[in-house]
């Protein structure tokens, strides 16, 4: 498995950090990678290859017709730091391979170094007994005493034993083997509400790694989305208690996403007006991410919108 492209020798980092992103509970870490990488306007420059760690594991159908497969991809993006202090790479993952996951890591991690990076960081979700209303902690763990100690200066909550489930943890276990530093960032999220994004959280790990990073962006738009989601949570929990209350035990509330199928005119010439902006401003893209969430068409669009970030 290698990368398929390489950066060119005019594209050299200064003193990268990166940060590595995948899928998971409550969308925690692929949130905060999306919206570094649309804030900062970031290029993509590079992919792993599939190879033999990925498989199809499913097709699409579209008005009764089957798709071809397709495999999950793995790419880099990069930002190129004006005051020239620290470049950032962000590495997002559709998908974990289902077997060989450490040495999926080793490869990611070989190219890190081939790109001088300095530090890795994962994101990912902690979920707790937490109700949506409180203050999300973030949780860290590192690969050395240095990185450790830099995670203090942020008066996180350090995780003193446990496991880090997936590539979030895996990814540093390689890290450490290289003596890479590196470090991962756990936002705290409600365990009853897994299954549902929580901002809230991806919000708070990125207040933490900007801050580590000297980096700064404008967190406003994914502020605005945690305080609606803790809104609509709240309602529901007000939902279910009532409903305990009332000894309705017929009655069941969740989130249930949209049952149309197709979209209306309305909502694709919105998209198409969304694109064309995030064209203009690559900023703008995660206002087009989060349409496409809510209408549950994301996966449909993610190619696309992902090229919204190919080098100009």
């Amino acid at each position: 498995m290698e990368a398929a492209k390489r950066m060119p020798q005019e594209m050299k980092l200064h003193r990268p950090w990166l940060v590595a992103v995948w899928p998971g509970m409550g969308n925690v870490a692929i949130s905060a990678g999306y919206y570094l990488m649309a804030k900062l306007g970031m290029h993509a420059f590079a992919e792993m290859a599939a190879g033999e760690l990925f498989d199809v594991e499913h097709v699409e159908v579209k008005d009764g017709l089957i798709r071809a497969g397709r495999l999950p991809r793995s790419r880099f993006f990069v930002w190129r730091d004006p005051g020239e202090q620290r470049d950032l790479v962000v590495f997002i993952g559709e998908a974990q391979p289902p077997m060989g996951r450490y040495a999926f890591c080793r490869r990611l991690i070989e190219y890190a170094e081939e790109l001088g990076v300095e530090q890795v960081f994962t994101f990912a979700a902690m979920a707790t007994q937490m109700r949506p209303e409180h203050e999300s902690r973030v949780f860290g763990a590192a690969t050395d005493r240095e990185t450790l100690d830099k995670l203090r200066q942020q008066e996180l909550t350090i995780l003193e034993e446990g496991h880090i489930g997936g590539l979030n943890g895996v990814l540093l276990g390689a890290a450490a083997e290289r003596k890479l530093r590196g470090a991962c960032l756990l936002g705290e999220m409600p365990s009853v509400f897994a299954q549902l994004p929580f901002p809230k959280a991806s919000l708070s790990v990125l207040n933490v790694f900007t801050a580590m990073a000297d980096v700064t962006i404008d967190l406003s738009e994914l502020a605005e989305q945690a305080e609606a989601m803790e809104q609509q949570l709240g309602e529901l929990l007000l939902r279910v208690q009532h409903a305990v209350e009332e000894d309705e035990e017929e009655e069941s509330f969740a989130i249930e996403p949209d049952e149309e199928d197709r979209l209306s005119p309305e909502e694709e010439r919105r998209i198409e007006r969304l694109f064309s902006q995030a064209q203009e401003d690559r900023a703008k893209a995660y206002e087009l991410k989060q349409v496409l969430d809510q209408l549950g068409v994301f996966a449909d669009y993610e190619d696309r919108f992902l090229d919204l970030f190919k080098t100009p």
